[in-house]
């Protein structure tokens, strides 16, 4: 069987000519221009957006969703998406956003394995008007940012933008997770899903072994991989590589440390062994990355 290709912004932008920031965030103005899937793809960045007229729907992991007006979207990491549709009539604005972006604007956000829990169990939710209306005005800002090529370190200010509509429409999240759920899991490998995050995002600069962190939650590694590759889609080393090359991109982007040092703060044994590891999961050197030339 052939593998299914993944669904990369760069991709997108190939298909639709709208405002951007590289490969790292896409804006539609209008749902409709969102590209078509001629093939199902295994999700490769994030996507939210919000339908106020018409209607669409699309499959996701072989379940078939509908959006009306009023409802907001949000796929992410690892899904398989395909058959993405809007009416002609629709109405709505989306954002695409890359991993390496939305690990750089989540790495401050509490609580995130919940909300990724919440977006796996409820792709598509409804949200108030006064919801929406706060989300458009959230959306306008950041296209009008994006459009803005010469303002002052945007991207910034975008990441910062971002984070703050997280928190305002935080109580989005909770009143639709709390009106179809009992309680913050639904199930007890979600729970051991969301303790693993919690140790991860507390424990990766020093740690990077699945069986030390099977040990801290009392389960064999064989069973701990288990449970997160069939609640995420996602192993575990994957989780941990993610949290690990986050946090040596913020310290190459946001500080002026050596490379040197920074293998030294996460506990690799040398520079060498942080660059071996930087290119394998994020295609390019620190060196490049710190001087702005991924995808070049």
């Amino acid at each position: 069987m052939e593998k299914i290709k993944d669904l990369n912004l760069d991709r997108i932008r190939e298909k639709a000519e709208v405002p951007s920031i590289g490969n790292d965030l896409l804006v539609f103005k209008d749902v409709k221009a969102i590209p078509q899937l001629d093939e199902p793809r295994r999700m490769n960045c994030l996507i939210v957006a919000v339908c106020t007229k018409g209607r669409g729907g699309y499959v996701l992991n072989q379940k078939e969703y509908a959006i009306t007006p009023g409802d907001a979207m949000i796929l992410t990491d690892g899904q398989i998406v395909e058959k993405i549709w809007m009416s002609d009539n629709a109405e709505g604005m989306a954002l695409l956003i890359s991993n390496a972006f939305i690990f750089e604007i989540l790495k401050d956000i509490r609580n995130l394995s919940i909300l990724f829990l919440l977006t796996r169990n409820h792709p598509v939710f409804p949200i108030q008007e006064d919801e929406i209306r706060i989300a458009q005005e959230y959306l306008d800002m950041i296209h009008e940012r994006v459009t803005r090529k010469d303002y002052i370190l945007r991207k910034d200010v975008l990441r910062l933008l971002i984070v703050t509509m997280i928190y305002d429409l935080g109580s989005v999240f909770y009143r639709v997770m709390n009106a179809t759920d009992n309680h913050s899991y639904d199930t007890k490998s979600e729970k051991i899903f969301v303790e693993f995050i919690q140790l991860v995002e507390k424990h990766c600069r020093r740690e990077r072994r699945v069986s030390w962190y099977a040990q801290q939650l009392k389960l064999t590694p064989k069973y701990l991989s288990e449970i997160i590759s069939s609640v995420s889609k996602c192993s575990p080393n994957a989780w941990i590589d993610k949290y690990v090359t986050n946090e040596i991109r913020i310290m190459l982007r946001q500080t002026d440390m050596k490379i040197c040092d920074i293998a030294k703060e996460l506990h690799f044994p040398n520079q060498s062994f942080l660059g071996k590891y930087f290119r394998e999961n994020v295609g390019i050197s620190p060196i490049k990355y710190r001087k702005g030339m991924e995808g070049k």
